[in-house]
């Protein structure tokens, strides 16, 4: 059984989110020039990140005090996208929670 543990904060989750769209944009580039649209690089980046991709979102959640499952409901079209992006714009609880300490102190210490 996998077990994700930790927190992540605002920073690091949208950090990542945004290196990622950079280097899908950049391999989807390259797919286009090279390949003439034949989607190689751009897919072979998309699975290598998957699992990265879930264990950040779920610490993300686990920063604010829910269960990465809660990724699951991004299966509901719009509104479930809604909510998630809600849930990782929220603001990192005070106190450690049962998924750890404020990562944010351990950040000032």
């Amino acid at each position: 059984m996998l077990v994700l543990v930790g927190r992540a904060t605002r920073t690091e989750f949208w950090m990542f989110v945004l290196v990622n769209i950079f280097i899908t944009i950049i391999a989807e580039l390259i797919d286009k020039l090279i390949l003439n649209g034949l989607l190689v690089f751009s897919t072979l980046y998309n699975l290598a990140v998957l699992i990265p991709t879930f264990a950040v979102g779920a610490r993300r959640l686990h920063d604010i005090g829910k269960t990465g499952w809660w990724q699951l409901i991004g299966i509901i079209p719009v509104l479930g996208w809604i909510v998630l992006i809600v849930y990782f714009c929220t603001d990192t609880q005070d106190k450690k929670n049962s998924y750890g300490l404020n990562p944010k102190e351990s950040l000032q210490k």
